[in-house]
């Protein structure tokens, strides 16, 4: 019997040798650029850090918190605030105080201060767009709530007995402006405090400081671009989540007294709050 040798016939050109070594090489190659590359494009995509503005921080805070998240040397954010050309309304005359939107923003290899800020500012527009609100009067009066509301829940009437208050032509007298003035953040003004000649003294001054006084968050702005209806005039916050408004001076002198008597430190005077 003899022996039948069978033929395999191949489907292509059988590379040489060589060819073959060298097209290992060129994988192997590529996989070691892989390796070294993908992760750090994976790392590039990535935020390295995150600043986190909270609600009610005056735009001094949050440019002091961007230098050290962007390790950058003291001053050069709120620098670049005064140059970045920020998309901001006519009445802000170039100062984003108000529109530096409380939320948690990604920090790259490739963020600056301007375009921190910018991203800020964006998202403000963002959501002041989605609750159609688009006076800056607005945004003024929700950065006074944002101070002066100690919850949500009182937010509301805070905006209401500061429409009523400015619809009486009554001078607003409240703390928080007097605070930002002086760039402190403190439950008791002095006789002297109310005195003092800045524009952002509301007890001297009548209507609205000439720029918000923080950065509100959405519960305020909210509050602020559609207070319920009531005819509150004053308001002091007695105790942690026991605010009294009133439209009854006499009843609101009650109060007054009540909020005193709460305090350690005399000196102080419970008219801050809507007095």
């Amino acid at each position: 019997m003899s022996d039948v040798r069978r033929t395999v016939r191949r489907s292509g050109p059988r590379l040489p040798r060589g060819g073959r070594l060298l097209l290992v090489a060129v994988l192997c190659v590529l996989v070691i650029l892989a390796v070294l590359l993908v992760p750090r494009l994976l790392r590039g995509s990535q935020p390295e850090a995150q600043l986190t503005v909270p609600e009610g921080q005056r735009a001094a805070q949050v440019y002091a918190a961007a230098d050290k998240v962007l390790h950058l040397p003291e001053g050069t954010t709120a620098k670049a605030a005064r140059t970045a050309h920020l998309h901001l309304p006519a009445d802000a005359k170039g100062n984003p105080e108000g529109y530096l939107f409380p939320a948690t923003y990604p920090i790259r290899q490739d963020t600056t201060p301007a375009s921190l800020l910018a991203y800020m500012v964006d998202t403000a527009h963002q959501r002041l767009a989605d609750d159609r609100i688009a006076a800056y009067r607005t945004v003024v009066i929700a950065s006074i709530v944002q101070a002066e509301a100690d919850r949500p829940a009182d937010m509301g009437k805070v905006a209401r007995v500061i429409d009523n208050r400015l619809a009486r032509n009554m001078p607003l007298q409240m703390d928080s402006t007097i605070n930002y003035a002086l760039g402190r953040s403190t439950l008791h003004t002095s006789h002297a405090d109310t005195r003092t000649t800045s524009p952002y003294n509301t007890y001297r001054h009548p209507g609205l400081p000439p720029t918000p006084i923080d950065n509100p968050g959405a519960d305020a702005l909210k509050a602020a671009g559609a207070p319920p209806k009531g005819d509150w005039l004053y308001f002091v916050t007695v105790t942690p989540g026991d605010t009294r408004f009133t439209a009854d001076y006499h009843e609101h002198q009650r109060n007054v007294r009540d909020f005193n008597a709460h305090q350690k430190n005399g000196g102080a005077t419970g008219q801050a709050q809507g007095g």
